[in-house]
């Protein structure tokens, strides 16, 4: 344990060496003043776990009319106070009036739940908390029964909250409608995205991320997504190089591509956002055009989900990765990286000589 904390925390040090931030800066006027709009709650008590929550109401809810339900979770770092989910991480943007009309019905309820880590030091969001999360949507979903439509109930997190969502998918299928992990920080198992091989599932990730990114853990999902999913046509993968905000300046680092999503996956101008290129499953590249993309792909899809409990599977502790298998992976993104910046170099000044000298980057 000693040797594996060590590596962690050499880890970081490399990280920030290179300057290498895993939260963004502090959210602009109009941000913040969205996230007055969220309300305090807290889940039911399981296993002497409580998940507590912030949640949005559409405004202006029309009688008889029923609303998606959006879920976001938070990454590592943002769960040591209440509230804090909702910090440096864009999501109160979902509840602007401008996304808010692109949903079903022009509205959607928007749930996002913390992992307390004042509680679990060892990292964000634990096997023990999808039970208690699970619960608190639960107990959300019945408190606003008569407005949310059960049957898009949508989920999406980043970095561990892209785990978090893995996890949720794979253990109560039939609860969610599609998925949209952002950076994930995790390598599921084969069996848990056979659970999940009729879901639609919009991947993102940036190849220059050593935290999360394409070479540490996005490649290898998106590789088991193409083998195992039965829609196709229905997954996608946004692949981003340098991430920016939508404004087009650079984020602190390459690791928050939450931004696009946050953003409906366009820029500021509704043009394409900066360094991103999104192709489906099928190889076949996905042109956004504007306003269509997250929400109205979101949207499209349903399930036959009608409320009340759903079968849980016992897939929650598949495949978990160590700290030490986490390292390797970022030692070995590190070296994709120099050779995707070499070879940029190389056919912008060299005019593609071989400059590989012998090196075999395959392995």
């Amino acid at each position: 344990m000693k040797k594996l904390l060590c590596l962690f925390m050499a880890t970081v040090m490399l990280l920030g060496c290179f300057g290498i931030n895993a939260f963004a800066k502090a959210e602009p006027d109009w941000i913040l003043e969205l996230a007055e709009k969220f309300k305090d709650g807290v889940g039911p008590e399981v296993n002497g776990i409580k998940i507590d929550y912030v949640s949005y109401t559409p405004e202006k809810l029309k009688s008889g009319v029923k609303y998606p339900l959006v879920i976001l979770i938070h990454g590592m770092g943002q769960g040591g106070k209440e509230r804090e989910q909702i910090v440096n991480n864009n999501f109160p943007a979902f509840a602007g009036k401008e996304m808010q009309s692109r949903f079903t019905n022009g509205g959607a309820y928007i749930f996002i739940p913390r992992s307390d880590e004042s509680k679990n030091p060892t990292g964000t969001w634990s096997n023990d908390e999808v039970e208690p999360l699970y619960e608190a949507i639960q107990q959300f979903i019945f408190a606003n029964r008569s407005h949310i439509d059960t049957t898009r109930i949508y989920i999406g997190g980043y970095s561990m909250g892209g785990k978090m969502t893995i996890k949720m998918i794979s253990t109560y299928r039939k609860m969610f409608a599609a998925a949209f992990p952002m950076c994930p920080a995790y390598i599921p198992s084969d069996a848990q995205l056979e659970e999940v091989a009729d879901m639609p599932i919009w991947l993102s990730c940036s190849k220059y991320d050593i935290l999360a990114g394409y070479y540490v853990y996005g490649k290898d999902i998106w590789e088991q997504i193409c083998r195992i999913t039965k829609v196709p046509g229905n997954c996608r993968m946004s692949l981003l190089g340098k991430v920016c905000f939508p404004d087009g300046t650079k984020t602190d680092s390459n690791h928050h591509v939450w931004f696009a999503s946050s953003n409906d996956m366009f820029a500021q101008d509704g043009g394409d956002y900066p360094n991103m290129v999104t192709t489906d499953a099928k190889g076949n590249e996905v042109k956004l055009v504007y306003p269509n993309g997250l929400i109205s792909w979101l949207c499209s899809f349903t399930s036959s989900y009608s409320g009340g409990d759903v079968e849980k599977t016992n897939l929650v502790e598949e495949n978990d990765s160590t700290v030490l298998d986490m390292g390797k992976r970022m030692i070995k993104a590190i070296k994709f990286m120099l050779r995707d910046t070499l070879k940029a170099f190389n056919e912008s000044h060299f005019g593609n000589i071989d400059l590989k000298a012998g090196l075999d980057w395959s392995k």
